[in-house]
């Protein structure tokens, strides 16, 4: 295994370590150790998956395996299976499935103590987690309505997020951030990714207060 998404998979388990398993994350009512159990099963057990896109019974399991998996497994070891790297079957596909969802773990546990500072990423690291954001928006987006969103690099490329009934004729808004701060900001980490938002007031409060997914 090799790549970006590797790159950030072993420093977030080097970081997990180093802050152990009861350290706060930016994803709510999970520590560090609910995290680390939430990747391990992302990769291994399907059946999980669905409470993540599903509510009701599958939402409620998947929280039942998830916290008996991060209360029972030792630290290291729980963290050793992630570092490990997803099945055989599913490794050709880390990068593309793995990279954004990496770093953005990554940086629930960076940014969840005050002090904070956004890492400088490498170019070759900024360049693909852009091309991977250009790919994912119009998807995280599709629930904001009449909203021509552009988004781009400070001083640098721009992409508009084209979409039925949004590509033009909408409020028009641009979301300007580095790479990794946009990932983050679609990803639901507003508060916590340096985003600007400027162009149609109205559109821009829409996308302040929308609601993000795949």
């Amino acid at each position: 295994m090799s790549g970006h998404a590797r790159g950030e998979r072993e420093a977030l388990c080097d970081l997990l370590l180093a802050v152990g398993p009861d350290a706060p994350t930016l994803c709510d009512g999970w520590s560090t150790r609910h995290l680390a159990a939430h990747l391990v099963l992302r990769e291994r057990r399907p059946d999980v998956g669905l409470g993540l896109a599903f509510g009701g019974p599958f939402a409620r399991h998947t929280a039942r395996v998830t916290d008996r998996l991060g209360t029972r497994s030792g630290w290291e070891q729980l963290v050793g299976r992630l570092r490990a790297g997803p099945p055989p079957l599913a490794r050709p596909f880390d990068e593309a499935m793995n990279l954004v969802e990496f770093f953005v773990h990554h940086e629930d546990v960076r940014r969840a103590v005050d002090g904070w500072e956004p890492r400088d990423l490498a170019p070759e690291v900024a360049d693909a987690l852009w091309n991977r954001q250009r790919a994912r928006t119009p998807m995280q987006v599709r629930r904001v309505h009449d909203v021509a969103l552009t988004i781009a690099r400070p001083g640098g490329a721009r992409w508009s997020i084209r979409r039925r009934g949004t590509a033009t004729g909408g409020r028009p808004v641009l979301a300007t951030g580095e790479p990794g701060e946009l990932a983050l900001f679609f990803f639901g980490r507003r508060d916590h990714a340096l985003v600007e938002l400027t162009g149609d007031p109205d559109g821009v409060a829409e996308v302040r207060s929308a609601r993000f997914g795949l």
